[in-house]
């Protein structure tokens, strides 16, 4: 359910490194732009060695601007949710921390009830073998990503962890929404 009258809106979301959810959503058609950053911890404007470290408390999230008439939110997050482990706390793969954690930010009160019935349904399916630990939290302040970091995959996609990480990760999500790929 999107928020009603508002096309444009924004989501942030945590899955694991922001560099895969980031060049997971520049392929989907509908969202008009991207940040890679930190949110959920206490201090201002972290640096990234704090946030990688796990002092900070801060999570690598990625905060998206997008359509809701073109991507509506349930689609967003069916994307988002198919792009990471849901399941595994506090890490993705061979990336393990507490700034890794699986989380959605949610910007509005339709936000927050899409994201929590999308996660019970997730789990009543029994698609995944474990339940989800996915947080389900209001948004907190958003801090950008160090420069080098924006449109890494898009920068860099010939860099070991891009092929090996990243790129399974795009095709998965072109094989399964094929029709919300960018034309």
């Amino acid at each position: 359910m999107s928020d009603a009258g508002q096309s444009i809106q924004t989501a942030t979301l945590g899955g694991g490194c922001y560099w895969c959810i980031e060049a997971v959503f520049s392929q989907i058609n509908g969202v008009l732009s991207m940040q890679s950053g930190f949110s959920g911890g206490q201090n201002a404007n972290p640096s990234y060695g704090s946030v990688c470290s796990g002092q900070s408390e801060h999570i690598e999230v990625v905060k998206v601007t997008f359509d809701a008439q073109i991507l509506p939110y349930e689609q967003l997050l069916a994307v988002f949710f198919a792009a990471h482990d849901p399941t595994t706390l506090n890490r993705q793969g061979h990336d393990v921390g507490p700034h890794y954690r699986s989380v959605v930010f949610y910007h509005s009160q339709a936000q927050h009830q899409t994201a929590l019935k999308m996660i019970e349904a997730l789990d009543d399916s029994g698609i995944y073998p474990r339940k989800i630990v996915t947080e389900v939290r209001p948004a907190m302040p958003f801090y950008v990503g160090p420069d080098y970091h924006q449109d890494f995959y898009l920068e860099n996609p010939d860099q070991p962890y891009c092929q090996i990480v990243i790129r399974p990760k795009m095709e998965k999500i072109k094989a399964l929404f094929a029709e919300q790929l960018r034309p």
